[in-house]
């Protein structure tokens, strides 16, 4: 049986890209743009691309970018869509946890929960940001968006004190205080109407565990910021009302 995350985008690239949080693709390269000033001479890796359209929007800003995911049918659609913008992106069927990258990378970069945190396994998210790391080039940058730990703990711990009785138990809350983890059925349709129900498994980190995650693969300088549809800002402090975290890793300057 194939993980939920593959059932689900075996055949749902349409309806994905109706879906709320794709329409802030424009602000989120904005962003991007900004932080490798905008040199267009540097060669950027979209993890989890998707139906490509941090990719395509990167090209056609004038960005050499390559694009990988796991879905055969969402690279259809991103070549598709590539093909309409009249650009060139090199879109390839790669898993995340298996990447042949090795030094070539300026950028890289993982949005809107591209791979990571999907994984049914700690080991294989940690795999997804090794691969990540060992992608870049020395001095290299990688750009990501996480789900925020901060958040579920916080409802979860809200909800708890304005129960009406401390034994109360909130049989919805499927978050696991100790994993982190958010284990849920979820009901779907994909593009031909055929209903899914799916099992899914989604991973939140705290800021500390990724800081603590990204230091072992060496990098540096680490920025931790709240992520908003479209309008990534350096200077938006995470809260516990951030569903997702943004996340800045460069390697130390020699």
């Amino acid at each position: 049986m194939k993980p939920w995350y593959q059932e689900l985008f075996t055949n749902y690239a349409k309806k994905y890209e109706k879906e709320g949080f794709t329409h802030g693709t424009e602000g989120e390269v904005d962003f991007i743009e900004k932080e490798i000033d905008f040199n267009k001479n540097i060669k950027i890796l979209d993890i989890g691309c998707g139906t490509g359209r941090h990719a395509i929007e990167l090209s056609r800003r004038g960005y050499e970018v390559m694009g990988v995911d796991l879905s055969e049918s969402m690279l259809a659609k991103a070549r598709q869509n590539a093909d309409k913008n009249g650009v060139n992106v090199n879109f390839k069927l790669l898993d995340a946890r298996d990447l042949p990258f090795k030094d070539e990378f300026n950028l890289v970069i993982m949005i809107c929960e591209g791979a990571f945190p999907l994984m049914e396994t700690d080991e294989m998210n940690f795999q997804i940001l090794k691969n990540a790391a060992k992608a870049l080039k020395k001095d290299g940058k990688l750009i990501f968006t996480t789900l925020n730990g901060l958040y579920p703990l916080f409802h979860s711990v809200k909800e708890f004190i304005n129960s009406k009785s401390s034994t109360q138990v909130n049989h919805e809350n499927t978050f696991d205080l100790m994993t982190f983890r958010d284990k849920y059925k979820l009901e779907i349709e994909d593009d031909n109407e055929h209903k899914m129900l799916l099992e899914c498994n989604e991973r939140y980190y705290v800021p500390s565990e990724i800081t603590w995650l990204l230091k072992s693969l060496n990098f540096q300088k680490i920025g931790i910021c709240g992520c908003k549809l479209g309008k990534f800002n350096r200077k938006d402090p995470l809260t516990t009302e951030d569903f997702e975290m943004l996340v800045i890793a460069e390697f130390a300057n020699d």
